[in-house]
């Protein structure tokens, strides 16, 4: 049995029908089938999100679902079981990057990311001992064996989640100085400053700034002195250097809060004070970006 004309309005779209009953049924069970593949292409749609400022030397926290693969400019990056995973930008990266996602029913996501261009301080170090700003030949060997340690200490994966915890200051003071800035030793330029300076005392306390494990306790490396890594997970660690006092052991699990040494003034310095630094892998990175260093 013919019926009325019936006028079916939509978003933005407006149609008119001359329906029969029968045309009805066909077109109601027409909308039914195109919700059921709407509602599956948002559920199937595999998700993805950044928490991060996006600018050079930002650590970046991704979220994505269990079981999808990420890739950073075509290399792959390592997902935790539950979808964490970290993206690192060094102090000169290049602006243009891009993060595909791949979720486990083949569905991806592609976003383009531009990062901010940052302009970094000039900062001039004087009364540096002379074997610190030119060392002597006989100090290479050691300072090769040095950057090799640190290296393999940078380089390790464990499956932590400390980087996903909120990270605290490692130690009390105001700032000396800071991430990228490009550095001259009694007037001579040196390579930039990858970390940040706490003036703290002498012997005041040295915290790990998130939950970890110990990949490198050295007491006298030449240019950093009392050093210590720490591995929060997933290619982020934290370094620790000048220390008077290493309290804590290669393998050594500590906690956010942890003393793991002193404040000192060994190595390549003019004072005491703690300079730390954050890393993802052997990306240097800005620790200001992930933490308020506390002034006291």
């Amino acid at each position: 049995m013919a019926c009325s004309p019936v006028d079916a309005r939509g978003t933005g779209s407006y149609h008119r029908y001359e329906l029969s009953g029968h045309g009805v049924i066909k077109l109601v069970y027409r909308f039914l089938i195109m919700g059921l593949l709407l509602l599956a292409f948002k559920a199937g749609a595999v998700t993805l999100e950044l928490d991060g400022p996006l600018t050079q030397g930002a650590l970046i926290r991704g979220k994505t679902d269990p079981g999808a693969g990420v890739w950073l400019d075509d290399k792959p990056v390592r997902v935790s079981p539950e979808g964490h995973f970290v993206l690192g930008f060094g102090r000169d990266a290049e602006p243009e990057h891009v993060v595909r996602v791949v979720g486990t029913e083949g569905d991806a996501v592609v976003r383009p990311l531009r990062l901010k261009k940052r302009q970094y301080d000039i900062q001039y170090v004087n009364g540096v001992e002379k074997k610190y700003v030119s060392p002597p030949p006989e100090t290479l060997a050691r300072i090769r064996e040095d950057n090799r340690k640190v290296r393999e200490a940078r380089n390790q994966f464990h499956a932590l989640d400390g980087y996903l915890e909120t990270f605290m200051s490692p130690a009390k003071g105001p700032i000396s100085g800071v991430y990228g800035s490009q550095r001259y030793f009694n007037g001579e330029p040196r390579r930039p400053h990858y970390g940040l300076d706490v003036a703290a005392p002498e012997g005041a306390p040295v915290v790990a700034v998130a939950s970890g494990i110990v990949t490198l306790a050295e007491p006298d490396m030449y240019f950093s002195g009392g050093t210590v890594i720490i591995d929060h997970g997933y290619g982020v660690n934290t370094s620790y250097l000048h220390m008077s006092k290493v309290l804590v052991q290669v393998g050594q699990r500590v906690r956010q809060g942890d003393l793991i040494g002193r404040v000192g003034k060994t190595g390549r310095v003019t004072g005491p004070h703690l300079d730390w630094r954050l890393n993802w892998f052997q990306e240097r990175l800005d620790p200001a970006l992930v933490v308020q260093v506390a002034e006291q």
